[in-house]
């Protein structure tokens, strides 16, 4: 495979792909034995679109998906243009508001110390769900975006951008010169998600489970808030942790843009 192209698989991840960027898309390679309605839907997708669609045997699959469950879907791809870096991002979007005046504040999610595949896919897709503009990890303590990144996010890989920093508190230091709030989750923060005002620009910083956000990264955020616990469970996994708390975000920009909410 060139190195300037790069393997998807899965019915999300090829689907949002052929949906927002079918020119990208080279060639999507299907299971000729499957004809069930979710792969009539996708091919008759994949047509409309214009996409070069082959048949393919279950062995070719396979080795195309570097043995993931591809769910007979794999699709060869060229990058996607997104911003090259978090300061174009954070410029665009100062842009973008002087010309819509409703237009949301920044919004990132930063993970610190998420190294599995599978939560920085979840969390991609939480960030996708809750109209996050970018998500931001170290490249010392993360995961780079790979197949299986690409699957578990259902195809938010394409959508949301991922940043890896080479310092992670002298980013937030510079997110901090350009008008966001740092938040952090802590377990002994004094005050919860739900006692905090989410709606100025703000970089949300979750923690690996157990681990929580390195000593170093606390230091640097403006706030520390926790996600209340009321059973046994001392914990959330990532993901979910991140949806708790990006959703009450999102939660009170709604309720502040609504007439009510005025």
């Amino acid at each position: 495979m060139s190195s300037d192209t790069k393997i998807l698989f899965g019915f999300h991840a090829v689907g949002v792909r052929v949906k927002t960027a079918p020119d990208s898309v080279l060639e999507v390679y299907v299971d000729a034995m499957r004809r069930d309605a979710r792969m009539r839907q996708f091919l008759q997708r994949a047509a409309d679109a214009g996409v070069r669609v082959i048949e393919a045997d279950g062995p070719r699959l396979a080795k195309l998906a570097g043995g993931a469950h591809h769910q007979g879907v794999v699709a060869r791809v060229r990058p996607v243009e997104q911003a090259r870096t978090l300061d174009d991002l954070l410029d665009q979007l100062a842009a973008r508001a002087e010309v819509e005046q409703r237009a949301d504040p920044p919004l990132l999610l930063v993970l610190d110390g998420v190294t599995d595949p599978h939560n920085l896919g979840a969390c991609l897709r939480v960030a996708d769900g809750a109209g996050a503009h970018a998500v931001v990890a170290p490249k010392d303590q993360s995961c780079g975006l790979n197949a299986t990144v690409a699957k578990v996010a259902s195809g938010a890989a394409e959508t949301v951008p991922y940043f890896m920093v080479t310092n992670l508190a002298r980013t937030l230091q510079s997110l901090k010169d350009r008008g966001l709030w740092i938040v952090g989750t802590s377990d002994d923060a004094p005050r919860s998600l739900y006692q905090y005002d989410w709606r100025g620009p703000v970089a949300l910083v979750m923690g690996a489970e157990g681990k929580g956000i390195r000593p170093l990264v606390r230091r640097t955020c403006d706030e520390l808030v926790s996600i209340p616990m009321r059973g046994a469970v001392e914990s959330l996994n990532v993901s979910v942790a991140s949806a708790v708390c990006l959703y009450e975000l999102v939660r009170q920009r709604l309720a502040a843009a609504s007439p009510a909410g005025r």
